[in-house]
């Protein structure tokens, strides 16, 4: 009796694993990824610069870090531009914009991106109304989240008046290497 319980239990289990094979199947998924339409460019607030005359020439650096978002999908690279006003202080007395001296780039913290390489740019770059790249992401770089870091320096000659200086600088992110 237990042997006909034992090859019966052996049945049933053949059984079942023939039906669970019966059952089985294959799924084919498909993945449709969208890209943005371009570009973004996130701005850190405003740098503040501060400085004490001694009576030579000295040079004041910010570097704000500017957040690039390439959501495109299509790895067509982009670039960073930069120009700005004089530096005035309201009463007659100017500085000029400045010189970017260099540029780093990273991925954003917590996100994964293709890093992004720039080449074909001579630093010191002297920032001027005209709009300059500073920054070129080449193709098939500089895909997610960057962060972008320029250094940029502003010569305070040592005949400088002291006051309260302001400029305008204008930074865009372009599509193209």
């Amino acid at each position: 009796m237990r042997h006909r319980l034992l090859i019966l239990t052996a049945l049933t289990a053949a059984a079942l694993t023939t039906g669970v094979a019966a059952l089985a199947g294959t799924l084919t998924p498909t993945a449709t990824i969208s890209g943005t339409a371009g570009i973004s460019l996130n701005l850190p607030s405003n740098p503040a610069l501060t400085d004490t005359l001694d009576g030579s020439d000295q040079t004041v650096n910010y570097a704000p870090v500017l957040g690039v978002v390439d959501a495109r999908g299509g790895g067509a690279g982009w670039n960073l531009e930069i120009s700005a006003t004089t530096f005035s202080d309201g009463v007659g007395h100017t500085l000029a914009p400045g010189l970017v001296s260099s540029v780093t780039s990273a991925c954003k913290a917590g996100s994964t991106c293709t890093a992004a390489s720039s080449s074909g740019i001579t630093y010191p770059l002297t920032v001027t109304g005209t709009a300059a790249k500073f920054f070129s992401a080449a193709v098939n770089s500089g895909l997610g989240k960057i962060d972008v870091t320029p250094t940029v320096g502003v010569s305070i000659p040592g005949n400088a008046f002291a006051g309260t200086y302001t400029s305008t600088v204008t930074l865009a992110a372009t599509t193209g290497p």
